[in-house]
């Protein structure tokens, strides 16, 4: 039989958009009352919601004019993705990275494991602690480098990366971007119920590596069925001649470590965002011109050549956003929150749960945003859960699952989007990779929410 042919990523992303908008026209419009919390944010009024009378449907032509809102909502982390690629570009001219790329291949050539297993734990550890994601995106191009030197593929490296923060994320420890806020909203102790999320860690840690680990052998064995790029072989050959790393290089990567620290503690400690992110790698791109002794010319020449290469995956990221910002102007979230939402009210408490976690998983697709989500499904999911008879800590988890997990398949998520961009990895091919994996955490969520109820977990 003729294999089916998948339509590009844009097309798939338009045809959403366009989806969106019939969405707008079908469904009642609907809001739920809010308020301003402490913190100047607006937090849902449980209970509150009602059909908006007399609101007008979105033009026919929304959907075109939707697009520029959607590049404009999704500015920051566009320029932050160019950024990046022009600071990439100035650090692979240098040749410290085709320098380090061959130091880490003699030493774990024969240890691919390694190589999988201590990605995915350090990016989970930096989901769970910190909340990273759009962080992640300057270590695509070497872990794509790290993978094909390996006899591995694109979707190995991706993989790794995206695996490892959607653990960090389901289970996350203490990230102040889903978990204290998702306590705050429910009036719990701020991290409290920590021993059962480090429990859980390590259960979704290992189906993660199993996962990746699992493919990356198939690739191995039936190289046909890799997921590659043009250039990937003669990339490959020429990371096993690498150049020497030397004083000048050394000292490269000691700053690029150094500016990596930094901003994760800027992130931390002063909350800086994108926009602060953006200025390091500015900043980061200058001193290694300077120490490599590569002249304005040329900085200037090898930075534009890596922001250009990363132009379709700012492109897919406008596209993307907007599928949230025409579901946003045709004020259906709420409907679509609240028509979902209702029917948990008469369950069981495992029950209940479970449908907790289901119904997180499908609010992502609407608002990717993990505090976003939070502020709008907290408020009824607190309550809720006080009526079902299960602790709200219960409900906080459900949340975590359906948010963490979720992030990575969901194509309105515009960080996922921009990775599979960078690594030239179709979506199609994700999603076929992603989805058995899916499958075993929404089983393994489902029976640790279960054992949530049973044990009393507060």
């Amino acid at each position: 039989m003729p294999r089916l042919k998948v339509p590009h990523t844009l097309v798939l992303l338009f045809s959403m958009i366009v989806l969106a908008q019939l969405l707008t026209w079908i469904l009642p419009q609907g809001h739920y009352r809010r308020v301003v919390n402490e913190e100047g944010r607006e937090e849902v009024i449980a209970g509150s919601f009602e059909q908006t009378e007399g609101g007008e449907h979105l033009p026919v032509w929304a959907f075109l004019t939707s697009i520029p809102k959607g590049f404009a909502a999704a500015g920051d982390i566009i320029f932050f993705v160019f950024l990046i690629g022009g600071a990439f570009g100035v650090f692979r001219a240098t040749g410290a990275a085709d320098a380090l790329i061959g130091v880490l291949l003699e030493k774990m050539g024969g240890r691919p494991a390694l190589l999988i297993f201590g990605g995915i734990l350090l990016f989970a550890i930096g989901s769970s602690a910190i909340g990273m994601a759009e962080e992640y995106l300057p270590f695509v191009p070497i872990l794509i480098a790290l993978s094909l030197g390996m006899g591995f593929d694109r979707l190995t490296a991706v993989g790794i990366l995206c695996i490892g923060y959607s653990v960090g994320y389901g289970t996350a420890a203490f990230n102040p971007f889903t978990v204290i806020i998702a306590q705050g909203i429910a009036g719990l102790e701020l991290t409290s119920g920590l021993w059962y999320r480090l429990i859980l860690f390590v259960p979704f840690l290992l189906v993660g590596f199993h996962h990746v680990l699992s493919y990356s052998r198939r690739v191995e064995r039936e190289p046909e069925l890799r997921v590659t790029a043009p250039g990937d072989e003669a990339f490959a050959a020429a990371e096993k001649i690498h150049p020497e790393l030397d004083r000048p290089r050394l000292l490269i990567l000691a700053v690029t470590a150094g500016a990596i620290a930094f901003l994760v503690v800027g992130i931390q400690q002063h909350h800086w965002y994108l926009e602060e992110m953006g200025a390091i790698f500015v900043g980061l791109t200058l001193v290694m011109a300077l120490i490599a002794r590569i002249g304005p010319s040329r900085t200037a020449q090898e930075f534009c050549v890596g922001a250009e290469e990363l132009t379709t995956t700012a492109l897919l990221i406008g596209f993307a956003r907007t599928i949230q910002v025409v579901l946003d102007d045709g004020q259906v979230v709420d409907t679509i929150i609240h028509g979902v939402a209702t029917p948990l009210a008469t369950m069981g408490p495992i029950a209940a749960s479970v449908g907790m976690f289901l119904f997180q998983s499908l609010t992502n697709l609407f608002i990717p945003s993990g505090s976003g989500q939070a502020f709008v499904t907290m408020p009824l999911m607190a309550p809720l859960a006080d009526l079902v008879g299960v602790h709200r800590q219960v409900a906080v988890l459900a949340y975590q699952f359906g948010d963490g997990f979720t992030n990575i398949i969901v194509p309105t998520n515009a960080v996922l989007v921009g990775i599979l961009a960078m690594a030239k990895v179709p979506l199609d091919r994700w999603i076929r990779f992603v989805f058995p994996f899916m499958v075993k955490v929404w089983v393994l969520g489902s029976v640790a929410l279960a054992v949530a109820v049973l044990l009393g977990y507060s």
